[in-house]
């Protein structure tokens, strides 16, 4: 989208926000949270393009509290009427929630705050044409060809653009743009009845920005690799089934975050108001300031203030002003993962991250940026430190109990660890365990220079369900006596 297109579209929705603040309910406290999206999706599999995906939408979500209710209606009718419309059933809402609701709504954070946000962007999407970008998708699915061996082939590339604007009848404010890019490849190998997929080229590493990911992400250079991985695991041994130690590389390091840290310290969960749907946490409010979550070198901080990581933003939908905080210190649960409201209702201390997957949906406590902070080792120096054990990369399964507690993953690549070194490739590398007891075996933290930023683009929750994009941070890290399988075990 060009800049002129970009200042009309903020143009157009002050001119929505102007339009309702003329005409508001009457109540206590209300919010207007405008959102325009467009996205696109280019793939090319086997050498033959895929149909693309286009999309835009427009719509916002009015907020109103009245008395000790609140309540919530979503419109794409934009007009005088329409947002009328929307106000009085959000104001019945409001009413149902007064005589009805779990929380008295007296509670709902007021905001006055007024913001800017825009994602960096070195190289727009608009500045590459749509025959450049099939092109370098169509050169590196030839790339991965290395012959019957390698059974498919795909590489992508997507784009999405969300324009958003925040207002309140207590003068907030909070213009966003986020621009965001995400690449990937995938190969598939067969080989005498086995059968595995590497992927690569930038797919578990999705950010804000413009083609300048493109060119970080490396498709061309990449492929050749990627293909000769998947392969070499069809050849590889199975991966032992023993306990031994565990280093698990960013690419892994990203879910284990993701599920086992970010999930179970969501407040709305610990709460109970994800119970029907996606479980509790074994995380109770007591634990706050006591609990020791892991060893003395787990740090984890909540950080939407990062410029590029992939959940990145100057405030929550709520908006609550975002700033960095630790989740985790020194191995102590500190605060869980929290929005203003969650945190009144628990009187607990939070994070700025209460967040909608999009116009549509009302904001609930949604993990953003979840860091795994950097000590000081090399990759070398942990390696070193292993008598015997298996290094894994790359997440392509995952399951975790409804508290958020015991869980397996399997990785695409592992490589055994004996006496200090690298030795070769095992295939179906797993492992199991439980949260606290795997988090306090941490032996060792990679420094700043191993350190990598990744990210995930389909975290659900909440009914109806919300899929939103979550920005993970980690070095390598080694871990000691964890349950590792092989054979798809």
């Amino acid at each position: 989208m060009s800049l002129d297109n970009l200042n009309a579209t903020a143009d157009a929705l002050q001119g929505i926000a102007r339009r309702f603040a003329d005409a508001a309910p009457g109540c206590d406290y209300w919010t207007l949270r405008i959102v325009d999206e467009e996205h696109e999706g280019l793939a090319v599999r086997d050498d033959v393009a895929e149909p693309s995906s286009i999309g835009a939408s427009r719509g916002a979500m009015l907020t109103v509290v009245v008395g000790g209710g609140v309540g919530y209606a979503a419109t794409a009718d934009l007009s005088a009427a329409g947002l009328a419309a929307a106000a009085e059933r959000a104001l019945a809402a409001a009413d149902l929630h007064a005589r009805l609701g779990l929380f008295d709504a007296r509670l709902f954070p007021r905001s006055s705050t007024r913001a800017e946000y825009q994602s960096p962007e070195a190289q727009p999407w608009g500045q590459m044409t749509l025959s450049d970008k099939l092109g370098v998708l169509s050169e590196a699915c030839t790339r991965l060809d290395l012959g019957d061996r390698i059974v498919e082939r795909a590489a992508w590339l997507g784009h999405r653009r969300v324009q958003q604007l925040f207002i309140s009848s207590d003068g907030a404010e909070i213009a966003q743009g986020f621009r965001y890019v995400h690449t990937g490849l995938a190969a598939t190998a067969h080989i005498a009845g086995q059968t595995q997929t590497r992927t690569g080229g930038g797919a578990d590493r999705p950010g804000q920005g413009g083609l300048e990911l493109l060119a970080a992400a490396a498709l061309l250079e990449d492929a050749e690799r990627i293909a000769s991985e998947a392969i070499a695991l069809c050849e590889a041994p199975e991966c032992p089934s023993e306990r031994m130690d565990l280093m698990l590389l960013p690419s892994q390091m990203t879910l284990q975050i993701h599920e086992s840290i970010g999930h179970p310290l969501e407040l709305d969960r610990i709460l109970g108001d994800e119970r029907n749907y996606a479980g509790l946490s074994f995380v109770t409010p007591d634990m706050f300031g006591t609990y020791r979550y892991g060893s003395s070198l787990l740090n984890v901080t909540f950080d939407p203030t990062l410029p590029g990581e992939l959940a990145s933003y100057v405030a929550d939908d709520e908006g609550t002003p975002a700033k960095r905080v630790h989740l985790i210190r020194d191995g102590i649960l500190e605060r869980p993962l929290g929005g203003e409201l969650s945190q009144r209702r628990a009187r607990l201390p939070g994070s700025a991250c209460a967040r909608a997957a999009d116009w549509d949906r009302p904001p609930i406590d949604r993990m953003a940026n979840i860091n795994l902070v950097p000590n000081g080792e090399g990759l070398d120096d942990m390696v070193a430190r292993v008598e015997r054990g298996v290094l894994m990369d790359t997440n392509r399964s995952w399951s975790i109990d409804d508290s958020r507690n015991k869980f397996q993953f399997g990785c695409q690549l592992g490589r055994l660890i004996e006496n200090g070194e690298l030795k070769g490739l095992v295939r179906n590398p797993g492992y199991r365990g439980v949260s606290a007891r795997f988090w306090r075996s941490l032996d060792g933290v990679g420094g700043p220079q191993t350190c990598e930023v990744r990210g995930v683009q389909n975290c659900g929750k909440g009914e109806p369900n919300q899929s939103v994009y979550v920005g993970h941070a980690s070095p390598p890290c080694l871990f000691r006596d964890v349950e590792v399988f092989g054979g798809g075990l």
